[in-house]
């Protein structure tokens, strides 16, 4: 029971967004992602994200709250600890995943050299700056 909780835990569980966060919204005169074009930053605003579900965090928060409460008590007592537990978890477990869910990226605007903006949404911007020269490759932008 408890290797099982365990396996359904690690499949649950969601991991860190790996840089970069999402590229959205290129206008249609945009050439298709995989060429390469160049251009500069435009503009960069953080800008909030949609508010995101956290039902990782519940069903994993509901497995181990189960697990613990059923090894409480016996019979019908043990029934209730189990159920307890797993409310009890869950409620745990999506609120840690919503606390943990960042709220907020950074939008970056290009203006590319052929008169058409790209949009593109990440967790950091380092030490990228409006003005800058860059490059868009495979959806990427970097700085030239």
């Amino acid at each position: 029971m408890v290797a099982s909780a365990l396996a359904l835990m690690t499949a649950c569980s969601s991991q860190p967004r790996s840089e970069p966060v999402s590229v959205s919204r290129p206008t249609p005169v945009m050439a298709p992602s995989n060429t390469l074009q160049y251009g500069n930053v435009s503009n960069i605003e953080l800008v909030p994200t949609s508010t995101r579900s956290s039902a990782g965090g519940t069903v994993l928060g509901a497995v181990i709250g189960a697990v613990v409460g059923s090894q409480i008590g016996g019979g019908s007592g043990r029934a209730a600890a189990t159920g307890l537990g797993a409310v009890g978890g869950a409620v745990i477990g999506n609120n840690i995943a919503r606390s943990r869910a960042d709220n907020e990226v950074y939008r970056i605007s290009v203006r590319m050299d052929n008169g058409a903006t790209a949009q593109f949404d990440y967790e950091r911007v380092d030490d990228l700056r409006v003005g800058d020269r860059v490059r868009v490759e495979g959806g990427q932008i970097l700085r030239v």
